[in-house]
């Protein structure tokens, strides 16, 4: 199935129930979010729904990115209580400029699962697969917009990065992180050439790494 990024498909439990035939019981969705920004960590979710869930909730959710904060944190508590197990995984951004995103993005994924109280016996993972992993697993190509289990992770993964940023926005004032939580936006940018990087940006991402460039010439300063 062919899917845009503006697509608003309602994610099913099609996946999970072909899973549950086959004598599955322990089915783990994953998702990150984060990856593309320009500060702040990666931070993934792994959540374990109850077998065929219920509620009215469950026609709600969605791939985080399609709906508003408003909307993901009032899912949240459902999620919770409906999951058998539910854990995040982050990765920060001196680890993401150290081995890469691609890196980073995989071992928040794997953070996340180390958590669980339950061990998956199937992992359903957003668009890659985890390398070095003995747990069976399945890439889902806009899984998060596909897949009831993946899309539930990709909210709390949302939900909770949102929240880190906009603490951080205390930490680091100025940036707007409250605001656009660390994605490259015109706003995000002007503040960034204005008071050059943070702790928390990535400097290993070319907007941040030519500004600090940039900078370091002009004032002699050494930056992070």
């Amino acid at each position: 199935m062919s899917l845009s990024k503006s697509s608003t498909y309602t994610p099913t439990y099609q996946e999970e129930e072909s899973l549950l035939e086959s004598n599955y019981s322990l089915i783990a969705g994953i998702d990150e979010v984060g990856r593309g920004t320009l500060a702040g960590p990666v931070v993934a979710a792994s959540v374990i729904l109850s077998p065929n869930p219920k509620g009215n909730w469950v026609n709600l959710v969605r791939d985080s990115k399609q709906m508003t904060p408003n909307q993901r944190e009032s899912l949240l508590p459902y999620i919770k209580e409906a999951a058998l197990s539910s854990e995040i995984g982050i990765s920060t951004s001196i680890e993401i400029d150290d081995i890469g995103i691609v890196n980073a993005t995989n071992l928040a994924m794997k953070r996340a699962l180390n958590q669980m109280a339950l061990q998956p016996q199937f992992l359903l993972v957003d668009a890659v697969t985890l390398p070095d992993l003995s747990i069976p697993q399945k890439a889902i190509v806009h899984g998060d917009s596909l897949c009831l289990s993946i899309a539930a992770a990709s909210i709390v993964a949302k939900v909770t990065r949102d929240e880190m940023m906009t603490q951080e926005d205390v930490t680091y004032p100025g940036y707007g992180f409250a605001k656009h939580k660390g994605y490259g936006t015109r706003m995000h940018l002007d503040n960034l050439k204005h008071l050059g990087p943070s702790p928390i940006h990535r400097f290993s991402f070319r907007p941040v790494k030519e500004i600090a460039d940039q900078m370091q010439i002009k004032t002699g300063n050494k930056y992070y």
